[in-house]
């Protein structure tokens, strides 16, 4: 089976948090940072499978701080681990406030993406090896995440 570097899969976006985004408290609403979480998670899985996929899990999403009308949001995501047809795909979510040159981890969150084919059948993935740090840390740890996935599934 083919190997891939984690880092081939790295995907970033930018966005600008708006009015229409935020709450009351002129902070972006959790949903609308969800939402960007998805699309760059299903971004990044693409781009490492070659093939359309689907999301089968949000596992965990921490809500560090909050972004604010003006800041920018950075969104970091890359394959950390997988499985047979499936992805897990780690993003971070940094805001920046552009005026005070501040910048601030609003979000950690990791998902699990499988690849599927026209029909919506599952397809295998390619495998990945780490290289940074980071990279080598998440990898080591996502087989306690994948059994903790796998215990909340049998739970139901």
């Amino acid at each position: 089976m083919e190997q891939i570097a984690i880092q081939d899969s790295k995907t970033v976006q930018t966005r600008l948090v708006l009015p229409p985004d935020t709450n009351h408290l002129d902070t972006i609403f959790g949903g609308k940072v969800l939402a960007y979480i998805d699309e760059i998670a299903a971004l990044t899985a693409m781009k490492h499978a070659k093939s359309a996929v689907v999301t089968a899990s949000i596992d965990s999403v921490d809500f560090l701080s909050s972004a604010k009308v003006g800041d920018s949001l950075t969104l970091e995501a890359f394959v950390t681990y997988t499985g047979t047809n499936s992805m897990e795909v780690y993003v971070k979510v940094t805001a920046h406030d552009l005026i005070k040159n501040e910048e601030r981890l609003t979000t950690e969150s990791f998902l699990t993406m499988v690849a599927v084919n026209e029909e919506g059948k599952p397809v295998p993935v390619p495998n990945v090896f780490p290289v940074t740090e980071e990279e080598k840390r998440l990898y080591l740890t996502a087989p306690s995440r994948k059994e903790n996935r796998e215990n909340r599934a049998n739970i139901r």
